[in-house]
């Protein structure tokens, strides 16, 4: 069945008005500077908000939404007058963090900042440990965004580490493995298929970053929601 102009435009307002209203659930977001936009299932994200940490939540509370097939998040950050700190303090302080942070091997995580922008290099064995090192200095005060430039570098590739991802889909009672296809080689990875919320996307991505050896993960999971 076509769906009609006037079904998707009601199907886009509905979004936004779910986003919206997520955005007013999550305690951690002032939304009252956040404006919201969907067309075609595609959600942009506009405004200001006091801190880093408040734009990526802003973000992740948008893709929660089932019907929502991307988003952009175009909010800007601006500091108020107290939260503003130095590159050398915020440098500090997330080489601190990283430090302490049981998950992450001790020094294989650098920072540079420049106008309050973090970027993190090095290297590490594990997916995981990237995506730990990212989060824990996006929540820090002054930070004005992330780059995580952190390569990964296993040890060693197992043989088998698509049967390991396909073992590990069927273990997740929030994906439908047989939607789902993996292609490998080496330790780049692929997946392939569809789902019908970015739960389940990012959820399949989550998952095959665990396997150990994969050094990048490439998520072509299409995204084809059922709209009520």
């Amino acid at each position: 069945m076509t769906t009609s102009t006037a079904e998707l435009i009601q199907a886009d307002t509905g979004l936004r008005r779910a986003i919206e209203d997520e955005l007013r659930w999550e305690p951690s977001i002032d939304e009252r500077e956040i404006g919201v936009a969907v067309k075609d299932g595609v959600a942009t994200l506009t405004g200001t908000v006091g801190n880093f940490f408040q734009k990526w939540e802003a973000g992740a509370a948008a893709t929660r939404i089932r019907g929502v097939r991307a988003v952009a998040n175009d909010i800007q950050v601006q500091l108020p007058g107290d939260a503003r700190r130095s590159d050398a303090d915020i440098a500090r302080t997330a080489a601190e963090v990283l430090m302490w942070n049981a998950s992450l091997p001790a020094e294989r995580v650098k920072v540079s900042v420049s106008d309050g922008w973090i970027t993190l290099t090095g290297e590490v064995e594990w997916g995981y440990q990237k995506a730990a090192a990212e989060s824990a200095v996006r929540r820090l005060a002054g930070v004005r965004g992330v780059t995580n430039e952190v390569t990964i570098r296993p040890k060693a590739v197992p043989k088998d580490v698509k049967a390991r991802i396909e073992e590990a889909f069927r273990r997740s009672a929030a994906l439908e493995a047989k939607a789902i296809r993996v292609e490998t080689r080496g330790g780049n990875v692929t997946l392939r298929g569809n789902v019908r919320t970015w739960v389940e996307r990012d959820e399949a991505e989550r998952s095959a970053w665990g396997a150990e050896g994969v050094t990048s993960v490439e998520n072509l999971i299409n995204l084809t929601p059922i709209l009520d």
